[in-house]
């Protein structure tokens, strides 16, 4: 299984904590409370096989379509409706939004290949990522990708749990559908504001899967 480069400093961390854990405990205690030792050991595993999985990469098959919008993250879809975006557009957008459990890979995707015309940090709060008002009010990072077909928006946003955004991607920079966009760790939440008339390609509760599952067409 390949380690995204984002994990390697979590998961070397990860392991000298639980290894110093483990080697106390073990040491100095395993005589007078051995099972509370094998417990913490046990513990001490499955908590460190979860973080190696957090930051897996799979080789996928990717989507590669121009008319296409790729989904960004692995997810379900848990928002499809139409908004006011007052961020960059400032009018009527269609949002799909998709919820990353801590199960999910966490790799995000370019949805379209393109130039990048705004790639905005924004601090905030921490609320669950199911909460609308996740999509204004937490911490997020907005990138806007242009081509000849639209001009959509993507904005990862940090949860409750969720406490870094990574973003790759730098004004005038062009990109190509389906290549890292940045990484969320631990849970979080993508939206993708897209023009009025795209159509939408998937449904509400629906699991897809990062640059391979088509989110809509323009």
């Amino acid at each position: 299984m390949k380690i995204h480069k984002e994990g390697y400093r979590t998961i070397i961390i990860t392991a000298v904590l639980l290894g110093l854990i483990n080697t106390s405990f073990f040491y100095y205690l395993s005589e007078i409370m051995p099972l509370t030792t094998w417990i913490i050991i046990i513990a001490s595993i499955i908590v460190f096989l979860f973080i190696v999985s957090f930051f897996r990469s799979p080789k996928r098959n990717l989507t590669i379509s121009h008319p296409q919008i790729i989904c960004p993250a692995d997810g379900k879809v848990v928002v499809i409706e139409e908004i006011f975006d007052t961020e960059y557009f400032n009018d009527k957008r269609l949002q799909i939004s998709i919820f990353m459990s801590p199960a999910n890979v966490h790799i995000n995707r370019i949805p379209m290949s393109g130039e990048v015309l705004y790639s905005q940090y924004h601090k905030g709060k921490y609320l669950v990522a199911w909460n609308p008002k996740s999509s204004t009010e937490n911490e997020r990072h907005s990138v806007v990708i242009k081509n000849d077909a639209a001009l959509i928006l993507v904005k990862q946003i940090a949860g409750a749990v969720a406490k870094r955004i990574v973003n790759y991607l730098q004004v005038g920079q062009q990109v190509t559908q389906g290549a890292e966009m940045g990484f969320i760790k631990f849970g979080s939440r993508v939206d993708v504001l897209l023009p009025i008339d795209t159509t939408i390609d998937v449904k509400l509760n629906q699991v897809v899967k990062g640059g391979v599952t088509v989110l809509a067409t323009i």
